[in-house]
């Protein structure tokens, strides 16, 4: 402590996957500054400025810290008990006119970033008893998780690259110099890479932009968007044809899979794709040598073929010999192991599907694609709804469409610190307190994570005497769910419910049997070190036979439907028609922190970035207003020239698009921009999984005076 009174704090940054360790000074309630916590074993000092931003989110005027219910178009304060009977009634009396999935339930992307949420945030959607349940999970990422239950038996066994030991590390449709790793807690990738670099190591990246972890790659491939399944099992190809597999010795089906891919060969995949058949067969000889991690994310889970691409690359890590070993691809061995511990389930599919396209539930949630569709039609399925933590408004398809059918709900409740696009059409708003106002352990991230660690992070400050955790708040809900259908809830769920988060992650820890604690790691700044990761399989595999099936047919069922594809895209490739995708930047958090000053000066970069020649041949000039349509909306912003998206690719970022009529913004900030997802159609979807697709959408773009004129 310094003369003035100043304190050092250490805790955890919640805002991002990376999971950063800080080390904070603080005078009273005054933050003096935030800088990366040198001495953390996962972090190693870094921070990026979301990290130091969180001080800005804490004093955010915009910020709610009590409840709010709508009156007229106003908003007024109420009390917490008032705040809570109210959700209760809302919720509970759709339920009772309309039956108990008339309901739905959201959860948005913050929810894994807080340990209230995960102990006691699931209560609210059991409590509810619906099929109608959404998250952000089917926005960007279930391919991922149908591929590791139908080949590992747990859908949360998510191999990660281990980038500190690789020799060869391969990247597709992934940012993390900007994401600081997505499914994969990497923190300090620049720091990583150099490393790699020492010790004769190359990045390799496949992606229609040049990325900001593209730029800094020895090689970088453009491949058309949407194609890079052609291109992934072309890599398994060369591997089996050329005789260069070496599968561990509980790995099936490799003549089966065989089969399966003997057509899609590096010459195919370079008509479709753009990337030469060269430079897929040498990179396919480079992964099979060994030491070499292939991972791939947003980029391919979030198109038409998002689930055969993320089952390619677990074949190519399997077949290679490269999973599950040092270097290659590896699962975590944290300190509270959820899938040891059952905390989250394996996953099921198919049983339940929703109502109008009939399209199955995977791990009891339905594709957030439909959920729109859902709520419409003179009898519609969903007559209320309850967000936790998440903005579908502007992070799921036809976003715009979304608001319409909310507005038109019975209920509609929202847990969210924010009116933002979403919860401006709620009834009542339940605020959580902050990031800093609250105790934190990673039980995802720790899963995911490049080393072994575990690390606990006391709340910085105190909150305030009207405020509630989220965890308090779902407690609360729950009992009086139960107080309104005159239930009482059995004892170990009402014991499950009173019990803090601090107090489960304790009994969690203290159980490990590696003399941890709640407090052991309080007292110890930036948490305890458990080494590198290690071999797990076959042991971890949760299979019936703990072997691994290469083939499983739901995985498979997609290679017809891209066959069937493969004339259109040829003929695509050779068009000059545009295709839009995603981008993020490292100064962006998902659809919020856009009204904070710290991140949002600069310049600006929520523009439509565009080839110089497609821009030419256009007549458009670099820096003008253009309207950019796909074939259920249409949107204006500014076009920026750029060579780092490929020629017949263009480029607009997520999360933007704050100027809706009614979102509360009281800071001075102006943020302009538009919603990517109103161009994309909730119609499309990934043809086995459901996931939205995002990338990969026809668009035409013409200058706004021109479409103005028509």
């Amino acid at each position: 402590m310094a003369n003035d009174g100043t304190k050092t704090r250490h805790i955890t940054c919640v805002l991002c996957e990376a999971s950063c360790g800080l080390e904070v000074q603080v005078r009273g309630s005054e933050i003096v500054s935030i800088k990366g916590h040198a001495e953390d074993p996962l972090s190693r000092g870094h921070i990026c400025p979301k990290g130091v931003a969180l001080q800005d989110l804490h004093n955010d005027p915009d910020r709610l810290r009590r409840p709010v219910k709508r009156v007229g178009d106003d908003w007024v304060e109420v009390e917490w008990p008032e705040a809570i009977d109210l959700a209760a009634e809302l919720l509970g009396g759709v339920q009772e006119r309309h039956g108990r999935d008339a309901v739905a339930t959201y959860l948005g992307n913050p929810n894994v970033h807080s340990i209230g949420a995960l102990t006691h945030g699931t209560a609210i959607p059991r409590a509810l008893g619906s099929k109608h349940v959404f998250s952000a999970t089917s926005v960007d990422q279930l391919p991922h998780h149908l591929v590791a239950w139908a080949m590992y038996g747990h859908q949360f066994l998510l191999p990660v690259p281990d980038i500190d030991r690789t020799r060869l590390l391969v990247l597709v449709g992934t940012n993390p110099m900007a994401s600081n790793g997505s499914l994969w807690t990497v923190p300090d990738f620049p720091g990583r890479l150099r490393e790699l670099r020492s010790r004769g190591g190359r990045l390799v990246v496949l992606d229609p932009r040049r990325t900001e972890t593209a730029a800094m790659a020895d090689e970088h491939h453009f491949v058309r968007p949407g194609t890079d399944a052609t291109l992934l099992l072309a890599l398994v190809h060369v591997v089996l044809t050329e005789g260069l597999a070496r599968p561990a010795a509980y790995v099936d089906d490799l003549n089966e899979l065989g089969v399966a891919v003997a057509d899609f060969t590096p010459e195919l995949a370079e008509s479709v794709s753009g990337v030469a058949a060269k430079a897929i067969r040498d990179l396919a000889r480079d992964v099979a040598v060994g030491r070499a991690a292939v991972h791939g994310r947003m980029g391919v889970s979030t198109q038409e073929f998002g689930v055969v691409c993320q089952w390619a690359i677990q074949c190519l890590m399997a077949i290679t010999g490269n999973l599950d070993r040092p270097g290659g691809t590896m699962f975590t061995s944290p300190a509270i192991d959820i899938i040891e511990r059952g905390l989250v389930g394996r996953g099921h599919r198919g049983r339940t599907t929703s109502g109008v396209r009939g399209l199955p539930e995977f791990g009891g949630e339905l594709p957030v694609s439909v959920l729109a569709e859902e709520m419409a039609g003179p009898a519609p399925a969903i007559r209320g709804i309850i967000t936790v933590a998440g903005n579908p408004v502007s992070s799921t398809p036809a976003g715009a469409r979304l608001a319409d059918r909310l507005a038109e709900l019975e209920a509609v409740v929202a847990i969210d610190p924010y009116i933002n696009e979403t919860t401006r059409n709620a009834h009542v708003i339940l605020p959580p307190t902050g990031p800093l106002e609250r105790d934190h352990y990673d039980l995802i991230f720790h899963t995911l994570a490049v080393r072994n660690t575990t690390r606990w992070s006391s709340a910085l400050f105190p909150r305030g005497a009207d405020q509630r955790h989220d965890w308090e708040i779902a407690r609360d809900l729950v009992l009086a769910l139960a107080r309104r259908r005159g239930r009482r809830l059995p004892l170990k769920q009402r014991i499950r419910l009173a019990a803090s988060p601090r107090l489960s992650i304790d009994v969690l820890l203290r159980s490990t049997r590696r003399g941890l604690s709640v407090r052991k790691l309080a007292r110890t700044p930036g948490g305890v070190d458990l080494g590198p990761l290690e071999p797990r399989f076959p042991d971890r595999l949760r299979t019936q036979d703990h072997r691994i099936a290469l083939t499983p047919t739901v995985l498979t069922s997609g290679l017809a439907a891209l066959r069937a594809r493969l004339p259109e895209m040829r003929a695509a490739a050779l068009s000059d028609d545009l295709l839009l995708i995603g981008r993020r930047h490292q100064r962006d958090n998902n659809s919020w922190m856009h009204n904070t000053t710290r991140l949002t000066r600069g310049r600006p970069r929520h523009q439509l970035l565009m080839h110089p020649d497609d821009l030419a041949a256009r007549g458009i000039t670099d820096g003008s207003l253009v309207t950019v349509a796909s074939e259920v909306s249409s949107l204006q912003v500014e076009v920026k020239s750029s060579d780092e998206v490929m020629p017949g690719v263009v480029s607009l970022p997520h999360g933007y698009g704050h100027r809706r009529p009614g979102v509360r913004l009281s800071n001075a900030v102006e943020v302009p921009g538009v919603t990517m997802n109103d161009l994309t159609d909730p119609a499309r979807v990934e043809g086995v999984s459901g996931n939205a697709v995002l990338n990969g959408i026809p668009v035409v773009v013409t200058p706004a005076a021109m479409s103005a004129k028509h």
